[in-house]
């Protein structure tokens, strides 16, 4: 909040007409306080990264086909929105890896999907308490049943809202869920490269799995199919289910397969914090618990892996940068399936 202080551009002076009349350096007052939030001073960009020759995306989970319900939402639930760092994480753990864990992992959720292609695990991260959930698209695309789990076990089923496959973006809402902690939704539009980040989602499975890193890289262009232009042969192991491998384009080369004709491209945070097939749609968090990008990537070393265990991260993960996903909720609020 920001508090402003109103002065009259005159005032009575008590002593006119007194031959010495005493001085007061400090007219007028100053504030009774510092400002809140002192200006944060400029990192100097220590110069260019080197690209990556050569580097296969696969992102967890599902893809292809259509999303399979509309729901129209009223309105009521608010979205935790901050233009600037928020401190979600408690003064007492400020800037710890387990303040951040312990603040955000409630608001997000393990998605499991099911399609004709076989069923597959994503995460998802809770916007509002009434159970809004945003996530990849390409999580949710195609999907005939959906189910969220949160952090403390609960289980709800789950129906489309709206998705944008331009963006690889969807929402979902929980059917009857209410009391949720939701998260709140930072500013990536002041993240720098050397930032320290956490990412949660459920890796494999694993549901809530933490790990943390930095910002490597601002602004990369990661090109994917849309699900109409997602090659649907390939395929990634996950459990008892199968989810699609995710064709990826980079630097005018492709892999992972072809990404067809129907490709989008989103400018994305890239980070060394560990990300593997499950975590897509999960949180990338700064370090004071705001959420600043939504997983989406992961580098494979294993360009065609036949199982999970043929490949892992090797720290180069991308995220939706947070400021796309709020440009693009009333959108998906709308219903929206492209």
């Amino acid at each position: 909040m920001t508090e402003s202080f109103h002065r009259s551009g005159e005032y009575e002076n008590p002593y006119e007409g007194q031959q010495q009349a005493p001085v007061n350096p400090e007219w007028p007052p100053p504030p009774a306080y510092a400002p809140a939030h002192a200006p944060h001073p400029k990192k100097r960009n220590r110069g260019p990264l080197a690209l990556i020759a050569a580097v296969a995306i696969v992102a967890a989970a599902i893809g292809g086909g259509t999303a399979y319900g509309i729901q129209e939402l009223t309105g009521n639930d608010t979205v935790a929105s901050s233009s600037t760092s928020t401190n979600v994480v408690p003064s007492s753990q400020k800037g710890t890896v387990a303040g951040v864990a312990k603040a955000v992992s409630p608001s997000i959720v393990e998605i499991s999907a099911e399609s004709n292609a076989g069923s597959s695990t994503g995460s998802g991260v809770i916007i509002t308490s009434g159970g809004e959930i945003v996530t990849n698209n390409h999580v949710v695309a195609g999907a005939s049943r959906i189910k969220a789990t949160t952090s403390d076990g609960k289980s709800y089923t789950a129906k489309v809202v709206g998705t944008d496959s331009k963006k690889d973006l969807a929402l979902i809402k929980l059917e009857n869920a209410s009391g949720l902690k939701a998260a709140t939704l930072g500013d990536s539009a002041g993240i720098q490269v050397g930032d320290q980040v956490v990412a949660i989602g459920s890796p494999e499975g694993l549901s809530g799995t933490v790990t943390s890193g930095i910002i490597s890289a601002l602004d990369r262009d990661v090109t994917v199919p849309t699900e109409e232009g997602q090659d649907q042969g390939q395929q990634w192991g996950q459990g008892q289910g199968q989810g699609d491998q995710w064709p990826f384009e980079f630097g005018g080369r492709q892999f992972n397969g072809d990404t067809g004709d129907d490709t989008t491209t989103y400018k994305a945070l890239q980070t060394d914090a560990s990300l593997n097939p499950g975590n897509s749609g999960g949180a990338l968090i700064d370090m004071n618990g705001n959420i600043i990008g939504i997983n989406s990537a992961m580098y494979s070393p294993a360009g065609q892996a036949s199982s999970s265990s043929d490949a892992g991260s090797v720290g180069l993960g991308f995220a939706i940068p947070i400021n796309t996903v709020k440009a693009d909720l009333a959108k998906l609020r709308a219903g929206s399936t492209d």
